[in-house]
């Protein structure tokens, strides 16, 4: 190993049912490996039990994988306070001799080692909806900012979007230093799949619009239904293919909600819900999908639209500042709120030719984000 590499610690300790994060994380590594071979650092993955099954997916040439006993929140802060030193990173970055850490999200104390620990925060949805969250949850979520913004020197940041939100809700020190690192999605592991299989497969028809998010409130599968079946009243035959994980709890009120709008507008035949299905045949669905549907009434920056974007598949979605920042003039918008508005849209959208490409290349959006993250860690 180079010795002169930069050496950067990736904290990989997410819960598994958040693949938002785990794929964020897989794809840092992925968007590293575009840089030249020089600059490319060594990287030290420190992951839990739990994550171990995503291993396979770092394909990396300077990675060390290591298992860490990561402290919970409450024992670290309290340990951290006692003995002056932040316990949740300090022992990995002296135990490695790490040149930066990333994405750390516990400042109980100020770093006072060598290394730079570099604060990462997905976005503020708490402040807008906070009836989305538990009490609980938007006490955890307080106080972490707190100390984040009290005690971290760096700050990445997904978008525009949540950097003004940061200024919206708080008064950062005029010290932290801010930076939008706009996630970047690399799906060329996945594309060597047939797509008629996976039609069988999943039982799809030969066009669809595909929906790919969790199926938490603040994703908006309702104004989506309401959609499809202004549609049916229409005589419009459109098939909404829809991946993603149902609550944990069976009795959900929002399931309930959803099932009942399927059932009371007879759209069965209309829907295609797969639930959790592997990443590859997902992206390939993608690939061959008519647009991509994201109804979100809130994101930070859209792991879907990001796969979208990587795939050139066209995007039909909520008309929120971020995602208006993330696809510009090639997406197609509407009121989150407004089904007969996104009705219209579809009943008009013309049938996709696979071959256009509504993007730029790619590429360049890889390098640029590869290249930021080690300008920040390395500054």
């Amino acid at each position: 190993m180079d010795n002169k590499r930069l050496k950067l610690g990736i904290i990989f300790n997410f819960s598994a049912q958040w693949m938002g994060g785990i794929i964020y994380v897989i794809n840092l590594a992925k968007t590293l490996n575009h840089l030249e071979d020089k600059d490319k650092p060594e990287i030290f993955l420190f992951y839990q039990p739990e994550l171990g099954k995503f291993l396979e997916e770092f394909k990396y040439p300077y990675i060390n994988l290591i298992e860490w006993p990561f402290p919970s929140v409450v024992r670290g802060n309290l340990r951290s306070w006692i003995l002056r030193k932040n316990v949740f990173y300090n022992d990995l970055i002296k135990k490695y001799d790490l040149d930066a850490v990333y994405p750390a999200k516990n400042f109980p104390v100020k770093n006072k080692t060598r290394a730079k620990v570099v604060a990462w925060y997905a976005d503020l949805q708490h402040k807008y909806y906070p009836e989305f969250f538990s009490r609980l949850t938007i006490i955890h979520r307080n106080i972490r900012l707190y100390f984040m913004l009290k005690n971290a020197s760096d700050l990445i940041v997904s978008s525009e979007a949540v950097k003004n939100d940061f200024h919206k809700f708080y008064k950062p020190r005029k010290d932290l230093k801010f930076h939008v690192y706009h996630f970047t999605s690399i799906n060329d592991d996945y594309l060597n799949l047939d797509i008629n299989e996976l039609r069988k497969k999943y039982n799809l028809p030969e066009k669809y619009f595909l929906i790919s998010n969790q199926f938490h409130k603040h994703k908006n599968h309702r104004v989506l239904l309401l959609a499809l079946a202004k549609l049916k009243e229409m005589g419009i035959n459109k098939h909404f293919a829809i991946t993603g994980k149902f609550p944990r709890d069976s009795d959900s009120p929002y399931l309930k909600e959803l099932y009942r709008l399927i059932e009371d507008n007879k759209l069965q035949d209309h829907i295609s819900l797969m639930g959790i299905i592997p990443r590859g045949d997902q992206i390939k669905i993608m690939e061959h999908a008519q647009a991509v549907l994201q109804p979100s009434l809130f994101e930070g920056w859209s792991t879907v639209i990001e796969d979208a974007i990587s795939l050139q598949v066209p995007v039909i979605a909520s008309n929120l500042p971020v995602n208006i920042e993330q696809l510009k003039d090639n997406g197609v918008y509407f009121d989150p709120h407004d089904a007969d508005e996104l009705a219209s849209i579809l009943s008009k959208y013309p049938d996709r030719n696979i071959n256009d490409k509504p993007y730029e290349d790619y590429s360049l959006r890889i390098r640029e984000s590869a290249e930021l993250l080690v300008n920040v860690f390395s500054q």
